[in-house]
């Protein structure tokens, strides 16, 4: 981790990787990095960016699907980091006014393997076509600071099979930002995630997961990162290849 976190747009914010890591991990459980058990094979660098529906609000920090990533051996070669913030969005500012933009900007680096965006709800009552344009600059952003990453973009889920209309909006948008950045698209609107599990898996709030929803979230999005990890592991391990003296 860099000696120093800068949240973009707050100039007054520069503070020491280690308090900033305890402040967001005690609070919302931003920017906590998760390791998984060590293991033969080079890990690969996922940079999680989200709302609190991966912060584990609700829960704990130590519950939200990143975290739990490090005990799951699907995904054990992977390193985690969750940069996620309460209340964000692409357009929305989330806690720390920050949005899924600021979080590609302070946590994505160029040995980035894989970059996850989900949600999010939170962009509901902002103009559909400006999350569009905000979700695409967040992708955009983050090819260009990690050329060699897998981009991965889930939409926000409905809990219902009937969804909010705005919903199905921003998903749509989503779909469309995600196929000009070239990434890959999941909708869980039309996959029906949890909607047929909802008192299980969503918490008293009605919004939430619950612990059992958070291990719901990790077998979903697992199964996606897990496609994606062996091309991510090539790609970095091509570009390093390239910045090798010559023998």
């Amino acid at each position: 981790m860099q000696d120093s976190v800068l949240l973009h747009g707050h100039p007054a914010r520069l503070v020491t990787a280690g308090v900033a890591a305890i402040l967001l991990a005690v609070t919302s459980g931003s920017a906590a990095q998760t390791r998984p058990p060590s293991t033969a094979e080079p890990l690969v660098r996922v940079v999680v960016v989200g709302d609190s529906l991966s912060t584990g609000h609700g829960t704990s920090p130590q519950e939200a699907w990143p975290a739990l990533m490090r005990t799951d051996p699907g995904v054990a070669g992977l390193e985690v980091v969750n940069a996620a913030e309460d209340g964000s969005g692409y357009v929305s500012l989330g806690d720390y006014n920050g949005t899924f933009g600021t979080q590609v900007d302070d946590f994505v680096t160029p040995d980035t393997g894989i970059v996850v965006f989900f949600g999010s709800e939170n962009d509901l009552g902002y103009a559909s076509s400006d999350v569009g344009d905000a979700a695409l600059a967040a992708m955009d952003r983050a090819e260009a600071l990690a050329p060699e990453a897998r981009i991965i973009v889930v939409g926000p889920p409905s809990y219902t099979s009937n969804p909010d209309p705005g919903l199905v909006d921003i998903s749509d948008q989503l779909r469309t930002a995600t196929a000009k950045a070239g990434a890959e698209f999941v909708d869980p609107i039309s996959e029906g995630w949890i909607s047929d599990d909802f008192d299980d898996l969503i918490g008293p709030d009605g919004d939430h997961p619950t612990v059992l929803g958070q291990h719901y979230l990790l077998e979903h999005i697992g199964a996606y990162l897990e496609q994606a990890a062996p091309a991510a592991e090539a790609a970095l391990e091509g570009r390093q290849d390239l910045h090798k003296p010559a023998a």
